[in-house]
Parts: structure tokens; C-alpha cells; sequence
């Protein structure tokens, strides 16, 4: 357990119902970098396409079970949480079938906590769970900030970047009112930023006026390596730990630690 303290599993969702943001790149990459840290981190693939699942190394065809059958049978959550090829890291996969989920959850007494219910089950058994949400606001995203403690939003230094953020956070606040008053930002993260590109400058500029605090310092630049790493089914730093896209997720891990008052100094130590 990377932490003795009573801290236990922190949910963090990661959500934008915009596709291409890079929230299947920064669900895995920040869960191998808490993991690399030694905090046992699960990451649950919310997304019936399945990116996370496949982006580290399991194929979605192949998955007998999956968030599906916790959400829609109540299915035992620690029977389906698959271990990773990575030391503290596991996966609760997802399934095409995902995309019926919400049709057969309309009618499901209580149908916005069943992803609330299936993590209580093993909530003690992680320091982080973080949440792959699908890019829409249906009700598996709703399930998903319903269970969730925060949320973290990518936001991608290109045209039209706040573009639908009003609704969502409209969502986030209709979510606070009436399902999950707990629910917090835990923060507003710059994705694909180009350092060449005087449209990324603008960008980051725009969102940080406008949300300031809210804004990670930790900005994820575009990164070949970012890029390359889903197609190998590994996680950023186990291909190159030392490119840019690796160092900047772990920051943004340890910008999180530090946050949430869990960063000891035997963690700043050992690792660039």
C-alpha cells in the first residue's frame, strides 16, 4: 500500500464530453505514474471503446467480464479487476457492450449509483482509482462523477478548447446539487501543448484567466512518445521514461500528491 495513513482510494474521474482531449492518455499515464510511485492505483475503463483497456495491453474482444457486468448484474467487482504487466497498477476493463448499458440501466432502481456501488466493494484496497469516462454526457459518465470525489478535465491547447466546457461543468453542477454534493475539480488539465504554436500560448493564457486556480501547473505537451505508447499497450514511461510526455505525467502525479497532502519527501526522491 503506498500510504499507511487512513487515506484510503481517492476517485478521481477524468471527463470531457468532447472526444480527443487526450483523457484515455492521461487516465493511464497518470495511473502508471502514482503506481510508479508506489500508491496501488486501479483504473476503470468507463468508455465502451475501450481505449484504456486496450492501452494497456488487454485486448476488449476478449474480456469475458467487464465494468458491464458490475454496473448492469451487479456482478462481483474484485471477481473482474485484472492485474497490469505493472507493479501497484489494475485495470477494471470495459466492453463494447458498454454501449447498451445505459438502455438497460434506464429502468434500474437507482441507476446513477451503480458505478458508486461496484467501487465501494474494493474502495479500501487502492490509494487512487481513477475513472476512464466515455466523451459524452449520458449515464455512464453520470455514474461516473456520481462515484467520483473529484474530477479532472483535459482541455487541449487547440481551436474551439472551451468549446462544450460550459456544459459540462453545467453537468458537474447539476451532479454537486442532487447526487454527489462532495463532488470537487480537481483540476483543469492543458493537453497537446505545442511550445512552437502561438495558438497554444493563446490557449493557456485563455484558461488560465479564466479558471486560475483551477489550472494544473503541469502542462502535457504533444509528445511522439505520448503518441506511440497505447500502440505497444504500455503506458508512456514504460517506453521512454525519460521523454517529455513520461516527466510530465509524473508531475502531474506528484502536482496531485502534493495536493492532497500525500506527497512525503521519500516520494520527491529517486525519480527525475
Amino acid at each position: 500500500m503506498g500510504n499507511s495513513n487512513e487515506y484510503m482510494g481517492k476517485v478521481i474521474a477524468i471527463a470531457n464530453q468532447k472526444g480527443g482531449v487526450g483523457k484515455t492518455t492521461t487516465a493511464i499515464n497518470l495511473a502508471a505514474s502514482l503506481a510508479a510511485l508506489e500508491f496501488r492505483t486501479l483504473i476503470i475503463d468507463a468508455d465502451p471503446q475501450a481505449n484504456s483497456t486496450s492501452g494497456l495491453g488487454f485486448n476488449p474482444q476478449e474480456m469475458e467480464n467487464s465494468i458491464y457486468e458490475c454496473m448492469v448484474e451487479q456482478a462481483k467487482t474484485a471477481d473482474i479487476i485484472l492485474e497490469t504487466d505493472f507493479p501497484n497498477l489494475n485495470l477494471l476493463p470495459s466492453h463494447i457492450d458498454l454501449v447498451g448499458a445505459e438502455i438497460e440501466m434506464i429502468n434500474l432502481k437507482n441507476r446513477e449509483q451503480r458505478m458508486k456501488d461496484a467501487i465501494a466493494e474494493i474502495r479500501d484496497d487502492y490509494d487512487f482509482i481513477i475513472i476512464d469516462c466515455s466523451p459524452s454526457l449520458g449515464l455512464i459518465t453520470i455514474n461516473s462523477l456520481t462515484a467520483a470525489d473529484s474530477v479532472i478535465i483535459p482541455v487541449q491547447c487547440e481551436y474551439f478548447a472551451l468549446e462544450g466546457l460550459g456544459k459540462l461543468l453545467n453537468t458537474i453542477t447539476i451532479i454537486q446539487s442532487r447526487l454527489n454534493t462532495a463532488l470537487i475539480i480537481e483540476g483543469i488539465l492543458l493537453t497537446m501543448y505545442d511550445l512552437r504554436l502561438r495558438l497554444s500560448n493563446q490557449v493557456v493564457n485563455e484558461v488560465t484567466s479564466h479558471f486560475e486556480s483551477l489550472v494544473f501547473n503541469t502542462i502535457i505537451p504533444r509528445n511522439v512518445r505520448i503518441s506511440e505508447a497505447p500502440s505497444y499497450g504500455i503506458p508512456v514511461m514504460a517506453q521512454d521514461a525519460d521523454s517529455k510526455g513520461a516527466v510530465s505525467y509524473l508531475n502531474l502525479a506528484r502536482e496531485i500528491l502534493s495536493k492532497n497532502g500525500l506527497l512525503s519527501s521519500d516520494k520527491q526522491l529517486g525519480v527525475n
